[in-house]
């Protein structure tokens, strides 16, 4: 069991973030475990062949399919929405004794690939974050739309847990390995450890290639590191996983797009859940310009509502909306 214990200042600085790194990461044990992951067993039937050609031999090492992972390569997020390119070059600036101090506390790793990373630490960090660009590009770029999606959708209804019920609201269906418990913060774990979080707060960070497990950052294994990378973090699986590989949303009734016009129809009918303008736009293959201008309207005439989460802005259906809809 893993216990946090929560001052007042850690309250106030919990945050959530999204990390495209860790849906690169969660996915590699996704692929080799797919009974374990079965929610994205479409995504595996497809991507196994993209991927049969990459060398992943080392980047597979330092993510065991069971056991700790390399923690330079599946940190804490410092920002709400890094991208892909701004987290593998802060793998590529990984200091050398922090690469050799992940590794050693990385499950089972073949000394082959151990040996080869402890002989150049820096060429190690530059060779393993080509590699995960390559398998981004190859595996994951195309998907991410969606997956930011439901990320997006998972922390605006967390958000709103928090406003309506506190605490205790956010953690209760978080996940069933998590329970509060007044100021102690628990998850189901191999490791028994408990510790204060002396008010860095929790980051927390959705997840869908992890499905259905939960990861964990206590900060215990680097006690000397200021790192933000290094910082407590929860990562728990974000809902509706289930529906990530379903097909493109139906078209909108033609009653519907004959009254507002069809993108907008089509924008509407997306908004069941709340997303943003840039996922929109890449979830119906719209322009952000044009989506933004489409919203706009909407918003106007009081059928999207608009909100700020983690730095975002999301957009959802409001109640006129939903009927029009219907």
């Amino acid at each position: 069991m893993i216990e946090w214990r929560m001052r007042t200042e850690d309250v106030i600085r919990i945050r959530f973030a999204f990390s495209p790194l860790m849906e690169l990461v969660l996915s590699l044990v996704a692929l080799r475990a797919p009974r374990e992951h079965s929610a994205h067993l479409p995504w595996v039937r497809a991507t196994r062949p993209l991927v049969a050609e990459l060398d992943l031999a080392e980047v597979y090492a330092l993510v065991p399919v069971r056991g700790w992972m390399a923690d330079f390569i599946s940190f804490t997020p410092t920002e709400p929405q890094p991208d892909i390119a701004t987290e593998l070059d802060t793998v590529r600036r990984t200091p050398p004794l922090r690469v050799l101090s992940d590794l050693a506390d990385t499950a089972d790793v073949p000394d082959e690939v151990a040996d080869r990373i402890r002989a150049d630490p820096r060429a190690a960090t530059d060779r393993i974050a080509d590699t995960l660009e390559t398998y981004w590009n190859t595996a994951l770029a195309q998907h991410w739309p969606s997956i930011l999606r439901l990320l997006e959708a998972d922390v605006w209804w967390r958000s709103r847990r928090l406003a309506d019920g506190g605490l205790q609201a956010l953690f209760a269906d978080l996940h069933e390995s998590v329970s509060l418990d007044g100021d102690r913060l628990s998850v189901v774990d191999p490791v028994e450890w408990s510790g204060d979080l002396t008010g860095t707060g929790l980051t927390l960070v959705p997840h869908a290639m992890g499905w259905p497990s939960v990861r964990k950052m206590t900060g215990r294994f680097k006690p000397w590191s200021t790192d933000d990378r290094y910082q407590p973090m929860l990562a728990y699986p974000a809902r509706g996983v289930a529906t990530l590989w379903e097909t493109s949303p139906p078209p909108p009734p033609d009653a519907l797009a004959g009254l507002i016009g069809r993108t907008r129809a089509t924008i509407l009918m997306a908004l069941a859940e709340p997303a943003t303008t840039t996922s929109l736009a890449g979830r119906l293959g719209l322009t952000p310009g044009g989506v933004s201008q489409h919203l706009s309207i909407l918003n106007a005439s009081g059928l999207v509502g608009r909100t700020r989460v983690a730095g975002m802005v999301l957009y959802r259906r409001t109640t006129r909306g939903d009927t029009l809809v219907e």
